[in-house]
């Protein structure tokens, strides 16, 4: 791999596999939306290209860009979180910018294609999620990320390009959004706001951004055609404990409200990844327990407090 397009790269994962190829010697080419406030988060490396193009338009980057690209990551996808995840013409009009995506990909010489998928295409599942277990979403965004995976995954199969699907569980890490667990608990304690929370009993998988970067680079080296990958740790921690170390990280003498809510109804209380075909296939093993990826990301938060605050989801 020489050369990397990126869609959608100013979240967490996208803009540490930007730093995770560059590292490498990796050129890359940022595709943000037109007008992104969060521009500026993206590396000042010679390595790295930005160029403003909305997810309805990926088409118009044939005429742009040269057509010498290896690899094609698709982060871009509108909707990701709140109450747009229901809004199901928005949803449904993303499986068709993937289409449009594996084209590009195709026109721009990619041999290999990469898409983010989510947890959220199994449903409420209470155990390990297995990457070839069945599915049965229970939202718009888990049903149309799970068929945005199925018909990438064919369109690739005709035009002869290497499809892998990778399903994030839950991820945290610099650049991710305000309103996560994580990244809201971070603010709320460093504000001095009490935060509260449900009796923290899920038994959690999470991955730090820099992890799943590394992995993203592995699988575009060596994945497998057709693979659906779990992106996780392959182990888990009761929420509670994830949520204590992200206090002792800030200040162990904050006091926090653990069962001060209640559970959301349908609550999923189990949510771990099988990396199994994972670290067979590409050598993936996770770097960062969640000690040292959350101070990471508290210092981070820290450093970039009023940016990130009034940066735009």
């Amino acid at each position: 791999m020489k050369k990397a397009i990126i869609t959608g790269p100013t979240g967490a994962v996208g803009i540490s596999l930007i730093y995770e190829l560059i590292d490498k010697g990796i050129e890359v080419t940022a595709v943000c939306r037109i007008n992104s406030k969060r521009l500026s988060s993206i590396p000042d490396n010679s390595l790295v290209k930005i160029v403003e193009c909305n997810i309805d338009k990926l088409e118009t980057l044939i005429e742009k860009l040269p057509h010498d690209f290896d690899v094609f990551y698709h982060f871009a996808w509108n909707g990701t979180y709140g109450e747009s995840r229901q809004n199901l013409k928005l949803q449904a009009a993303n499986i068709l910018y993937i289409i449009d995506a594996v084209h590009v990909a195709h026109a721009l010489g990619c041999t290999v294609f990469i898409g983010a998928g989510s947890q959220s295409e199994f449903g409420h599942v209470e155990g390990v999620l297995h990457p070839y277990m069945p599915c049965n979403p229970d939202n718009g965004y888990g049903i149309a990320k799970l068929d945005a995976g199925r018909m990438s995954r064919l369109e690739c199969e005709k035009l002869g390009i290497r499809h892998e699907w990778c399903r994030i569980l839950s991820l945290y890490g610099p650049y991710d959004g305000k309103y996560t667990m994580v990244m809201s608990g971070i603010l709320k304690m460093l504000h001095g706001e009490h935060s509260k929370y449900t009796k923290g009993e899920q038994v959690w998988d999470y991955i730090y951004s820099k992890d799943a970067a590394k992995a993203f680079r592995l699988v575009a080296e060596k994945g497998k055609d057709g693979a659906i990958y779990c992106f996780g740790t392959g182990k888990t921690r009761l929420l509670r404990d994830y949520i204590y170390a992200i206090r002792d990280a800030i200040d162990p003498k904050i006091e926090i409200g653990i069962g001060e809510i209640d559970y959301y109804p349908n609550q999923v209380m189990h949510l771990e990844a099988d990396i199994s075909n994972l670290t067979k296939d590409t050598g993936f093993i996770p770097e960062y327990s969640f000690e040292e990826g959350i101070k990471e990301t508290v210092d981070w938060v820290k450093n970039n407090r009023k940016r990130y605050e009034n940066a735009e989801e």
